[in-house]
C-alpha cells in the first residue's frame, strides 16, 4: 500500500469514515435522530446529578478503551496488521461523524462543545498511544517494536484511563452546569 509512505497516511482513511458517519446521520438515520437520545436535556441534567460508581466505571473504561487497543496490537503482529490499521481508522472516523453530527443535530454548537470537552484530557495520551501503534501497523516490519513503545503506549493508555475515570466526569459535570 503506497498510501502508508506520506504523512496523511491516517487522514486518508480517518477522513472518509468521518464524512460516512455524518452523512449516515443526516440522510439514512434522519428518522432516528428525532428520537430522544443521549444528547436531550433531561439526560444531561441527569448526568450532573448521577454519583459515578468507580469501579464499574474502570471496568467499563477498560472494555471500551484497552480492549480495541489489545485487539489492534494483536492484529499489529499478523499479516493482517495494515488491514486493521486501515479498519480501525475507517470505524474511529464514521463513530467520530456519527458522535458529532448526533451532537450537532441535538443541541448545535453546543453540543460539539460538549463532544470536545467529553474527549478531553484523556485523549491527550490515548491518541499518541494508538498513533505508535498504528505507525507501527503501518511500517512493520521495517520498523521493529521495542520496549520503550511497550512503556510509552502502557504509560499513555494507563493516564488516559485514570485522567478519564478521574478527571474527565468532572470537567464534563461543569461544562453541563453552565450549558
Amino acid at each position: 500500500m503506497k498510501i502508508f509512505h506520506t504523512r496523511k497516511q491516517f487522514l486518508a482513511f480517518f477522513m472518509p469514515g468521518f464524512l460516512a458517519g455524518i452523512i449516515y446521520v443526516n440522510f439514512i438515520a434522519k428518522k432516528y435522530m428525532a428520537e430522544p437520545g443521549i444528547f436531550n436535556d433531561y439526560f444531561l441534567n441527569q448526568f450532573v446529578n448521577v454519583k459515578i460508581d468507580v469501579r464499574d466505571y474502570l471496568w467499563y473504561l477498560i472494555r471500551l478503551r484497552a480492549v480495541p487497543f489489545l485487539v489492534l496490537g494483536i492484529f499489529s503482529f499478523t499479516r493482517l496488521r495494515k488491514a486493521a490499521a486501515v479498519f480501525f481508522l475507517i470505524w474511529t472516523g464514521i463513530s467520530g461523524g456519527i458522535l458529532i453530527s448526533a451532537a450537532a443535530a441535538e443541541l448545535g454548537i453546543k453540543g460539539c462543545l460538549l463532544c470536545v470537552t467529553a474527549l478531553f484530557p484523556q485523549f491527550l495520551f490515548y491518541i499518541p498511544a494508538f498513533l505508535i501503534l498504528l505507525w507501527y501497523c503501518c511500517n512493520a516490519p521495517q520498523t521493529r517494536w521495542n520496549r520503550q513503545k511497550t512503556i510509552f503506549v502502557v504509560l499513555m493508555m494507563s493516564l488516559g484511563l485514570i485522567l478519564e475515570l478521574y478527571v474527565n466526569p468532572i470537567i464534563v459535570k461543569c461544562f453541563l452546569s453552565v450549558l
